[in-house]
Order: structure tokens, then C-alpha cells, then sequence
């Protein structure tokens, strides 16, 4: 697989050539169409027209996160990783997803988990159209610390069998999704909070979609005991920590270690949807609750002239 494609960090102030990362002391914010397409082998299964990897082992994170770009009619065939649970969430288009002899539709804004050992594939319907799926390998540094296996490719029965939901898994809109309520801090009860995937249906990872008005910040707070990783949707705002703030936008990614304290805040004039996963904790309870903090004043993170 490529490197990334070289650029500049900048932590503290200071300029350092690494790869298309920005790192404020803890925090990795980077721009999917910043990492380079990863070269995957098609007689694997990766009939995928773009493959990227914004955030692996190499970023800090146990878990590996992808973005990926399906043409009308690619596919991601028949596979299954022995080592590790993935989730997926369907960003654009919509297609026909498989989970062992179930079959199912999805379209932007389904959520999806794929335990590990089962087989699984996803086909791209979509006539005039990309579709975009992002998604995470759970408690995998790399693709191949998955333990990813091609199981063989999609079929024309596969695309015309009675697609009534997946008997594996979980498969939910994130707008059909839980609300949560109880246990957020002050600052956090103007955003919507739902959680697609959690301990309530049987995950030990959780994925949570929060809308945030315009002008709102989540105030200081952080997750004792797991990281963080947040995805945009759409909007635009920023992530700061301590006296560092970077923006962030539409297809923009950050990780956010364990214990770190951080704040989010829509800078936009249109509500910023933000999806986040945990790895480890099934809910924000489990996350090691959402602690506020002092409030510290936040300065924009610029390139040194």
C-alpha cells in the first residue's frame, strides 16, 4: 500500500514536514481526499473505484478508518476479516448489501456493523452517481491486521434475491436511531445526539450521529477510557485543544486519543452533522462519561508566515 502524499504538520506553531496531517499536540485532523488512494489488488475483491485510509495505526489509533468511492456498477465482493468487527456508514448513492444469505438496500445515512467471520459485500445501484462509504475496522492497525479473506465475487442471483434485511448484523438509518438524553452535559443539550450502533443493539463500539446548530459549541470535555474519532457530514466548524484550534469541514476526520480534552464548535450558518465512533465503549456511559472542563480561550491554529 502507498504512503501518503507528503505535506505539513503543524503542532504548537511550529511547521514540520510529515504527510497531509494537521496534528494540534493530541489531535489528528486531516481532509480525506488529502491521503492517497491505496492501491488494491481486484482479484481480492477491491473492485472499488478510490481506497483511502485516513487514520491507522500509523496516526495512533487502534482501529482503521476508510473512505471509499464505489463508480456506478463496482462492488467491495464477498470477504469477511477473521480478527475484526467493521461498521460502515453509506454517505452517498444506494446499492445492495449482503450478510451471508441476507440481502438488504441502502442508501445515504444507513449504518451498518459487520461482525467479524461473517461474509459480507456491498454493490453500487446508483445509474448516474457515486456512491461514498466510509467506515471502521475495529481494533485494527491495518487492513490486513483484519484478517481479511476474499470469499468470492457477486452474482447476478446475489443482486435479484429478496432483499428483506439482514439476519447478521445491525443495518439502521441513523434518523430512525435512539435518541440520547440522559447523561449529557449542559452545553450539550442543544445538539441532537442518536446512536445508530451501541451497547443497545448488541454492540460493544459505538457510533453516535450529532447535529449541532449554528453559533453552538460542545464546551470542553473528554473520553476517559477510549478514543475518538469523528467524521463531517456537512457543515463546517472547528476542533480545538487547549489554546490549538484547527477547522473542520465536509470529509473531514479527527482522532482524538483517550483522555484528551477537546471542544467542538459550529463556526457555519448551517447545522454541522458529525458522525462519532468509540472504540471500546458501547455508549457515552461507557466512554467514561463526557467531562466538562474550564473553559479556555481558543485561538485559530494558522501556517507560520
Amino acid at each position: 500500500m502507498r504512503d501518503r502524499a507528503s505535506s505539513e504538520r503543524y503542532t504548537c506553531g511550529v511547521s514540520l514536514a510529515w504527510s497531509n496531517i494537521a496534528i494540534m499536540m493530541n489531535i489528528t485532523v486531516i481532509h480525506s481526499k488529502s491521503v492517497a488512494i491505496e492501491k488494491m489488488e481486484e482479484r481480492d475483491g477491491w473492485a472499488i473505484s478510490e481506497f483511502r485510509l485516513p487514520i491507522t495505526g500509523a496516526t495512533g489509533s487502534s482501529t482503521t478508518v476508510f473512505h471509499s468511492t464505489f463508480r456506478p456498477g463496482s462492488t467491495h465482493a464477498k470477504h469477511l476479516h477473521h480478527k475484526s468487527d467493521e461498521v460502515a456508514i453509506y454517505l452517498s448513492g444506494n446499492g445492495v448489501v449482503g450478510q451471508g444469505e441476507s440481502r438488504a438496500e441502502v442508501s445515504a445515512g444507513h449504518c451498518r456493523l459487520m461482525p467479524k467471520g461473517s461474509i459480507h459485500f456491498f454493490y453500487n445501484e446508483t445509474e448516474n452517481m457515486d456512491a461514498s462509504v466510509i467506515g471502521f475496522y475495529v481494533n485494527a492497525t491495518s487492513v490486513a491486521d483484519t484478517g481479511y479473506k476474499f470469499c468470492g465475487m457477486v452474482t447476478s442471483e446475489d443482486l435479484t434475491q429478496a432483499r428483506d434485511g439482514l439476519d447478521e448484523g445491525i443495518l439502521i438509518h441513523f434518523k430512525d436511531a435512539i435518541k440520547v438524553e440522559n447523561g449529557l452535559p449542559a452545553s450539550w443539550k442543544r445538539l441532537e445526539v442518536r446512536a445508530p450502533i451501541g451497547i443497545h443493539n448488541g454492540s460493544y463500539n459505538s457510533l453516535l450521529h450529532i447535529t449541532m446548530p449554528p453559533g453552538c459549541s460542545t464546551g470542553e470535555f473528554q473520553f476517559n477510557s477510549t478514543e475518538a474519532i469523528y467524521y463531517v457530514d456537512s457543515g463546517k466548524g472547528n476542533i480545538s485543544e487547549l489554546a490549538h484550534s484547527k477547522n473542520i469541514a465536509h470529509d473531514s476526520f479527527a482522532f482524538v486519543p483517550a483522555g484528551i480534552t477537546h471542544n467542538l464548535k459550529n463556526t457555519g450558518n448551517r447545522n454541522l452533522r458529525i458522525y462519532l465512533f468509540l472504540t471500546g465503549a458501547g455508549s457515552l456511559e461507557e466512554a467514561g462519561h463526557v467531562v466538562e472542563t474550564m473553559k479556555i480561550s481558543v485561538l485559530s491554529d494558522q501556517r507560520p508566515s
